[in-house]
This record gives structure tokens, sequence and C-alpha cells, in this order.
């Protein structure tokens, strides 16, 4: 009788595809994410904003959302390339606190600090060679 639960080495290789999977998301050079750069390609030109007030709206509609930390990921690494820090990002969640509430806040403060922690573990691993 199947007991629904896999055996620790098929759990085991599925965790390392997904841990794999993750990091090529991370770093860009998943198919996904490549779509969804090209359907935000234009929007900072056609948003009218600056590029500093663009990526924290972003950051706040990311909040807003709930979105995952992923999502987190890939926006925060534009903002940070804009000059957007993790002071900033914790700035925007001071700020729409009232609105949002505090368990939204705290859902994003932590999928911040997770987001900031996988991309700082990609930069520091080495590259695959094979």
């Amino acid at each position: 009788m199947a007991t629904g639960r896999s055996s620790g080495r098929r759990g085991a290789t599925n965790s390392m595809d997904t841990q794999s999977q993750l990091a090529d998301v991370a770093r860009g050079s998943a198919p996904v994410l490549e779509q969804l750069a090209a359907m935000t390609l234009d929007t900072l030109g056609n948003s009218g904003m600056d590029e500093r007030t663009y990526h924290v709206t972003r950051l706040a509609a990311l909040v807003a959302s709930d979105a995952a930390p992923v999502s987190y990921l890939v926006n925060m690494g534009a903002a940070a390339d804009a000059g957007i820090t993790l002071e900033d990002a914790q700035g925007v969640l001071v700020a729409i606190a009232p609105i949002v509430g505090s368990a939204r806040i705290a859902s994003a403060a932590g999928k911040l600090l997770r987001a900031y922690g996988l991309a700082s573990a990609i930069e520091e691993a080495p590259e695959d060679e094979g």
C-alpha cells in the first residue's frame, strides 16, 4: 500500500533539483525570468518616474501583493543596481505599514532578508565549470 511518502534518496534528488532551479532563476538564466524581464522591459520609461521612485513603488507593490521571495530577489536586484539599499527598503516598509498591516510587513521583511541572503550566497558560490 502506498503511503504517499517518497524515499529519502528520491526526496534528496528532488530537493537538489529545486535548489538548482531556484539558483538558475536567481542568476537570471531561467526562461520564466527572461519572460518576466521582457514583460517589464519598457515599464520604467513608460511610467514617467525616475528610477529610484520606480523601484520603491515596485517594492511597495510586492509587499501589498504578498509576493514570493524570488520576486523580491529579482526586483531588488535591479533596485540595488539603481542604488536602492536595504535601509531604503526598510524605509518603504515603515511608510506603508499603516496601510498594508503588520502581518504583511512581517512577511515582507522576512522575504526581503531571504532574498538578500540568497543573492549573497549566489554571489559567493563558485560557478559550475562543466
